[in-house]
């Protein structure tokens, strides 16, 4: 068989690292998904960060259940909820970067089985954190692990004839300010407690035992995506379109209390 050369690879869109307060980041994905439902945008990789920190929910969650708002907002953290399901995620600026991909359904990355689709695009995280010297694998239905322990966590909708996947991968870890934010006891927080979540969630840099660039980290997730995807990833921007699209659902749906606190 032929092997498929850089020039006639598949190009996808690539929206190089940013950073937005939490309802613009969502509302950008939720943009990019309009756009192409509408034949209006090419399949997309981003990767963002969060300024402020913040806080994002599943879609199926309860901001109220979840989070302790008051002390988020006391402590200056975005708090939003996501059109992915899964569970509560608190995005440290400082301690990850986000990426989404956005496609159109029948992709030939996105088969119609769901595990299977996870696993195909969580192959970019794998082969990122191999670049770092990181052994890592897919973990069903929607984790990637190293040495037993979770090290990246992602989420997935289809709407719009669309699929969007994200998520994150943690380049340091906080339990204890995690614990304040999301909605645990305060007298409830013990050293076991901490102890129990230090077993089961690990980041890159308690993983490499040193400091990890921002920078360091982008350019494996840029490698690990292109390599696991057969892709090449191709700098570009949103359109204008897109731009105020992002801008009415970050005001209107991602900023508001009815979206964000709807059950």
């Amino acid at each position: 068989m032929k092997r498929q050369s850089w020039y006639d690879m598949e190009e996808i869109r690539f929206i190089d690292l940013e950073v937005n307060p939490a309802a613009m980041n969502m509302a950008i994905d939720e943009a990019i998904m309009l756009a192409m439902r509408d034949g209006k945008a090419p399949p997309t990789l981003r990767i963002y960060r969060w300024q402020p920190s913040a806080v994002s929910i599943g879609v199926f969650q309860g901001m109220e259940e979840e989070v302790d708002v008051a002390f988020c907002r006391e402590h200056g953290i975005d708090v939003v909820r996501r059109v992915t399901g899964g569970g509560a995620v608190y995005h440290d600026y400082d301690g990850e970067i986000t990426y989404s991909i956005i496609l159109p359904q029948g992709h030939r990355l996105v088969p119609s089985d769901i595990i299977e689709s996870y696993e195909i695009l969580c192959k970019g995280i794998v082969v990122a954190l191999e670049r770092l010297g990181i052994e890592a694998q897919f973990h069903p239905i929607n984790d990637i692990v190293t040495g037993g322990k979770k090290i990246s966590g992602n989420a997935q909708t289809r709407r719009y004839g669309t699929v969007l996947q994200h998520g994150t991968t943690l380049m340091d870890l906080d339990v204890e300010k995690m614990f304040s934010i999301l909605k645990v006891p305060k007298e409830k927080i013990s050293d076991k407690m901490i102890k129990d979540v230090k077993q089961r969630v690990i980041s890159i840099r308690d993983v490499l035992g040193r400091d990890v660039e921002m920078r360091e980290l982008r350019d494996a997730l840029v490698e690990g995506f292109s390599s696991a995807l057969g892709v090449k990833l191709v700098a570009g921007h949103l359109s204008e379109s897109e731009k105020q699209t992002a801008k009415d659902l970050a005001r209107a749906k991602y900023s508001s209390k009815d979206w964000n606190f709807s059950r």
